[in-house]
């Protein structure tokens, strides 16, 4: 069994800046890519950032030169720098990643999601 636990989220001011975390534990045999999303309410889950074990980055559409995803392959730990924050992401982050349990076995997990508000 695998677990995603994200942290990092609160109440920040236009403009400003968090950094999210997210530590991957349980039976993991190793990990490929790692991610996250996010979801505002009366909205669809979106991409915001993934990374693949090898470092290709690719980043949403809205995210692009403010946001900068990064993982620690020692800690199965993916990050999240968000600056120059707006209103308008204002949401619950999700953390998404491939496990692999077992060399040819793999599970694709969510975290439980944490909360980002941007507001003044």
């Amino acid at each position: 069994q695998v677990q995603l636990v994200e942290s990092g989220g609160g109440l920040v001011q236009p403009g400003g800046s968090l950094r999210l975390s997210c530590a991957a534990s349980g039976s993991i045999f190793s990990m490929n890519a790692m991610g996250w999303y996010r979801q505002a309410p009366g909205n669809q889950r979106e991409l915001v950032a993934t990374i693949r074990a090898g470092g290709t980055i690719n980043y949403g559409d809205s995210v692009k030169g403010r946001f900068t995803i990064s993982r620690d392959n020692a800690k199965n730990t993916v990050y999240l720098q968000m600056n120059s924050l707006k209103p308008e992401d204002t949401a619950v982050y999700y953390c998404n990643a491939l496990i692999y349990v077992k060399a040819t076995t793999s599970i694709n997990a969510w975290g439980k999601g944490t909360l980002v508000t941007v507001s003044s």
